[in-house]
């Protein structure tokens, strides 16, 4: 079986995980991954991602 390799996280990913961590559901995520997140949370992350990604270009 191959073995799967870790890809090296993105500016976005990093976003996503400081904004998890502010949010508290980092434990969630290590617990059951991102796929286990509810689509409120999910939505809210995009959300907040969205809204830092605005303020960065001003």
């Amino acid at each position: 079986m191959a073995e799967k390799k870790k890809k090296e996280p993105t500016p976005e990913d990093i976003m996503k995980m400081e904004i998890a961590a502010e949010l508290g559901l980092m434990e969630k995520v290590a617990e059951l991954g991102w796929g286990g997140l509810t689509a409120k949370e999910t939505g809210r992350i995009g959300g907040l991602m969205t809204a830092k990604k605005k303020q960065r270009k001003k």
